[in-house]
């Protein structure tokens, strides 16, 4: 069973609150017969956007097969939030590289934030600033006063406020926190118009997109010489460079990848705009996450909608009954809106590896793969994207130092792999509902 079609019509972006706000792009064409390209680019969201465009705008020319709609996996369909810094802390990152290397990943995810910021004034996109952290215990709040200091004197970042109980309540009225921090360089925007935006500055720039082209096979290049032949079902590109970037939806197209990187579902719901009612959630038009380990991540879009993600499940198939799943977590965050209507529910598929730092793989002659952003892809998939953009350029020192980052295989092989992730969750799904 493929991920790809398992739970959404071929072609047709699922229905998302997104998908009803942002006017769609015309379609672009599937690819039809044999072409010949520099470089093929397999997938359609951020991180393949990002490529063909920067790719396009060196002169280089590339064709972007996507399976379905550009935007239409994790990238169109997300929480939209523009976080600070890589997946783990710095002090994580320390400990794991040392902090003179983790200075430098610091600063690749602030690139990563202007660059996507850049990429939404281009595209016409508002991005609103803010993201706030909400602390389930009081010593979360101890220990994020003790970061907030690193950052300053060690990153010269100080763009993060720690907020008291009270002041958390002021800014987040529920009783599930005890305090929490609020960050002023993160931000948020609709996902799915920063990535029909990056298509159309990619398409203007001259990279060539073809919609509904499921890639199913890629012989890849023996050695730097050879091309590389991307298949699909109704043509094929023969290649000088490939570029995976398909994230949760790669599948098995490189077994090396599919070793490191794990798909998850996610699921989100949208409320009516609340009107009056939205001083219940937050006192600004903020995004707001939390510190369980299935995150719940909600915010209040333009249209005064609570848009809310909660829940996770590792499976081909979401649950039947998508906004009943998201509904307990939000119950439990905001009891007075328990019984609030929802206008759109739905899934995505994200992936994860297992330290939660995005994997870097070469795995083949002239082949670059980047994906496993695990649930921080905004801006860090967009930059993804650039830096493999300069690697084909010649320029992959962005590419290589993240490519050395420890990605470890997921334990189990390829028979238990699998069994072994679900396991693993449901045990931390349980600690969050325990509370510890």
């Amino acid at each position: 069973m493929n991920l790809l079609f398992s739970n959404d019509r071929r072609g047709e972006y699922p229905p998302t609150v997104y998908a009803e706000q942002v006017p769609p792009l015309p379609p672009f064409a599937p690819l039809q017969g044999e072409t010949r390209a520099t470089v093929a680019i397999v997938g359609g969201g951020y991180t393949g956007l990002s490529a063909a465009l920067h790719l396009a705008e060196r002169g280089i020319d590339c064709v972007l097969l996507e399976a379905h709609r550009v935007g239409f996996g994790a990238s169109g369909r997300n929480g939209g939030q523009i976080g600070s810094g890589q997946r783990l802390d710095v002090e994580e990152m320390e400990a794991l590289v040392g902090r003179d290397r983790a200075r430098i990943f610091w600063n690749m995810a602030e690139d990563a934030k202007r660059l996507t910021r850049d990429l939404a004034a281009r595209a016409g996109v508002p991005v609103r600033d803010g993201v706030a952290h909400a602390f389930r215990k009081p010593a979360e709040l101890d220990a994020a006063r003790r970061h907030i200091d690193h950052l300053a004197q060690h990153y010269d970042y100080d763009q993060i406020e720690a907020l008291s109980p009270d002041a958390f309540g002021a800014l987040i009225p529920s009783p599930a926190y005890q305090g929490g921090e609020l960050d002023h360089g993160a931000g948020h925007l609709n996902p799915l118009a920063l990535a029909l935006g990056m298509a159309r500055l990619a398409q203007q720039a001259g990279a060539v997109i073809h919609e509904n082209s499921h890639v199913h096979h890629i012989a890849f290049a023996r050695d730097a010489t050879a091309k590389t032949i991307v298949q699909t079902g109704s043509g094929r590109v023969i290649c000088d460079h490939v570029v995976l970037a398909g994230n949760g939806y790669l599948g098995g197209l490189s077994p090396q990848v599919a070793a490191r990187v794990m798909p998850i579902n996610n699921f989100v719901v949208a409320t009516p705009p609340l009107g009056a009612q939205a001083r219940q959630v937050a006192s600004r038009q903020i995004a707001v996450h939390d510190t369980k380990f299935v995150v719940n991540y909600w915010r209040l879009d333009d249209e005064g909608r609570l848009i809310f993600g909660g829940g996770e499940n590792v499976s081909y198939r979401f649950p039947s009954d998508i906004a009943a799943k998201v509904r307990k977590p939000l119950a439990q965050i905001y009891p007075a809106l328990a019984d609030v209507p929802f206008t759109h529910a739905w899934g995505g598929t994200l992936a994860i590896t297992m330290n939660r730092l995005p994997c870097f793989l070469r795995p083949a002659p002239n082949a670059l793969s980047a994906s496993g952003f695990s649930g921080h892809g905004v801006a860090l998939a967009t930059l993804a994207g650039r830096q493999m953009a300069d690697a084909v350029a010649g320029q992959a020192v962005g590419f290589d130092a993240m490519a050395a980052l420890p990605t470890s295989r997921f334990p189990g092989g390829e028979m238990l792999r699998f069994p072994l992730l679900v396991a693993g969750m449901s045990w931390f799904a349980l600690r969050d509902r325990l509370g510890i």
